[in-house]
């Protein structure tokens, strides 16, 4: 299983159809990991009334982890609501963070499960979490905008 969990971060870091710009985004935000270098850029396109995330892309440098993590996040995320992918970060955070362990509760984060041992590389979690706490971050920034 392993093995099949490394093609999968070796495959999106390295191709990911999501590293790209979009036509037209509702909103962006950068994201830095000043440890390693890594930067990423998120776009992504909500739905008209501002409760669904229709597209999202991601652009930047960095290790393999955080460019595969993004595009797997972003994979996961594309047609959830805004409080869907909301919780799903959580979780995902969690995970790493070794405070869920459910698999009942893992199945929500679908291939995002790859990333499920790199608490046991602590050099790389920030790596794993760069995309998901930039995301978090614009979609809670957004939502008290909305509110």
């Amino acid at each position: 299983m392993e093995d099949l969990y490394n093609d999968l971060i070796m495959e999106h870091s390295m191709n990911s159809p999501y590293k790209k710009d979009l036509s037209c985004c509702s909103m962006c935000a950068m994201g830095h990991n000043p440890n390693c270098g890594d930067e990423i850029k998120i776009e992504i396109k909500l739905s008209e009334d501002k409760k669904r995330i229709e597209d999202m892309s991601f652009t930047g440098h960095g290790c393999a982890i955080s460019q595969a993590s993004t595009s797997i996040m972003i994979e996961t995320l594309i047609g959830k609501t805004v409080d869907e992918a909301l919780e799903i970060i959580k979780t995902y955070i969690a995970m790493i963070k070794r405070e869920e362990t459910d698999p009942e509760q893992l199945k929500k984060i679908e291939d995002a499960i790859a990333f499920k041992n790199i608490s046991n590389m602590p050099a790389r979690v920030k790596c794993a979490l760069l995309a998901w706490h930039t995301l978090e971050d614009m979609l809670n920034e957004n939502k008290t905008k909305e509110e």
